[in-house]
């Protein structure tokens, strides 16, 4: 004999077998469908409490304010991230610094790195210095326009001798083409394009995309 199920048993069943929840995850509209199929078969004899009527839809209540603040959370996150954007892409043509000036170097090798010279170079030397300001390293700069220069440096100091690994400062002094003294260091360059990748904003500075983190400074 088959046996028909009654009250929250029956409410239960028919909600299940509706086939519209196939994973079984109940949302706030599957708790309504639930609590009307209850009204529907309860006992008449023994009707729902007012009281767990009321607890019931106040608990659907809250569980639909939740769900709009979550959404309207999610939208508004999404809004910033593209503000943010926007305001990275404005960034282009201007000067972004990584905060350093240092390279490291190892023994025996050779170290390359980019300078950038906001000016026309007249004349200039790039010079690479310990922690104590002595000069390790020097190379020519020559007479060029205005860009960013790619230099290698071939751990060679001023006598000849093997630089010895560590980390170092680079800048570089220059005269411009009126002959005014200029200074430009390591670190300092301008921003040429933005990219965006997985959620995370890329800085082109010389021949290399930044993290967006890396920065430290945009003037």
């Amino acid at each position: 004999m088959a046996i028909t199920p009654t009250g929250d048993n029956a409410a239960l069943s028919a909600v299940t077998n509706s086939g519209s929840n196939p994973k079984g995850v109940l949302g706030k509209d599957d708790f309504m469908k639930l609590l009307l199929v209850q009204l529907q078969y309860q006992d008449p004899t023994a009707p729902m409490d007012t009281e767990k009527i009321l607890t019931q839809t106040s608990q659907l209540a809250t569980l639909e304010a939740s769900g709009n603040i979550k959404k309207a959370l999610e939208n508004l996150a999404k809004s910033l991230g593209n503000s943010q954007q926007f305001a990275t892409i404005a960034a282009i043509g201007k000067t972004a610094d990584l905060g350093t000036d240092t390279i490291a170097h190892d023994e025996g090798g050779t170290t390359s790195f980019e300078l950038y010279f906001p000016n026309d170079i007249q004349q200039g030397v790039v010079e690479i210095s310990d922690s104590s300001g002595n000069i390790i390293g020097s190379i020519d700069v020559g007479t060029n326009p205005k860009g960013v220069y790619s230099f290698t440096w071939d751990g060679k100091t001023p006598t000849g001798n093997e630089a010895d690994s560590g980390v170092y400062h680079v800048n570089a002094r220059y005269a411009d083409q009126s002959g005014t003294t200029q200074q430009t260091r390591l670190g300092a360059y301008p921003i040429e394009s933005v990219r965006f990748d997985n959620g995370k904003t890329f800085l082109k500075l010389g021949s290399n995309y930044v993290p967006l983190d890396n920065i430290k400074e945009v003037y």
